[in-house]
């Protein structure tokens, strides 16, 4: 069955973007699956940007005023996925909440549709949390960003979509940071993903090119990881070292908890 997935933050700058363009990514190339990204940031949206998808002539905002059909928005990319965008500039006000019935429309064209969502705790990002059948939290490891992550499960949790896990990322592993049981204490949630601060993020952004498909980098394999596990299958990297570690290295906190969701799903 076709999964909805909202990820989700109340705090920009934390890398939630780049992050569904990767998990996409991986999706698409990795796992061969169908995936759909949906920019549901209606006011400031960007994963086109990230995808070098400058200025679409149809996006988003047309489908909620009732002005195209959903399907007119698709544009595919060339890392694998399609891509409904935003617009970057539009005048005419929207109904957020129209975009589960939208989307609705698109579930028996693919297998996985991704949500990126509005960093505000408005309409906006409570319209993907109702269009998601499930959520995953992005967050950094710090206090600022743990109490704005702590809202929006919080909000979550009043609309009832279950929330999957954390996504921990721009990690520099210093001790001034907060520890995974501090984050997961905190958020009543397992952190699924620790993505380190790596400069190739960076340079695969201004290459328009998902990370997870750039350079095989540590966030690259954490990323894979992740998006196996969302769809309930294991990823094990290839060659020797991937299968030698999956055969006697000892499991992160993070690998047994995407272990936990495979098994639960």
């Amino acid at each position: 069955m076709v999964k909805t997935i909202g990820i989700i933050s109340i705090k920009g700058g934390v890398g939630k973007t780049s992050i569904v363009a990767s998990i996409g990514a991986s999706l698409a190339n990795d796992f061969n699956k169908k995936v759909l990204l949906v920019d549901a940031n209606f006011s400031a949206p960007n994963l086109g940007l990230h995808l070098g998808l400058i200025q679409p002539e149809v996006t988003l905002h047309h489908v909620l005023n009732d002005k195209v059909d959903i399907k007119e928005a698709i544009y595919e990319s060339e890392h694998g996925f399609h891509i409904i965008p935003g617009a970057l500039v539009y005048s005419n006000s929207i109904n957020p909440f129209k975009l589960k019935s939208k989307l609705k429309q698109l579930k028996k064209y693919y297998d996985v549709i991704l949500i990126d969502s509005s960093p505000t705790l408005n309409n906006e990002i409570l319209s993907s949390i109702i269009a998601s059948d499930e959520l995953y939290v992005v967050t950094t490891p710090d206090h600022v960003t743990l109490s704005t992550t702590m809202r929006a499960i919080r909000a979550a949790k009043q609309k009832k979509t279950p929330i999957a896990g954390l996504i921990l990322n721009k990690v520099y592993g210093k001790k001034f940071e907060l520890g995974l049981e501090e984050v997961e204490d905190a958020c009543e949630a397992k952190v699924l993903a620790v993505l380190p601060h790596e400069l190739d993020i960076v340079e695969a952004l201004s290459k328009n090119t998902p990370s997870s498909i750039y350079k095989n980098t540590r966030s690259a394999k954490e990323l894979r990881a992740l998006a196996g596990a969302m769809i309930g299958e294991e990823h094990i990297e290839k060659g020797v070292i991937g299968k030698l570690k999956s055969l006697f290295a000892k499991p992160s906190v993070p690998e047994l908890n995407r272990l936990s969701l495979i098994h639960q799903q």
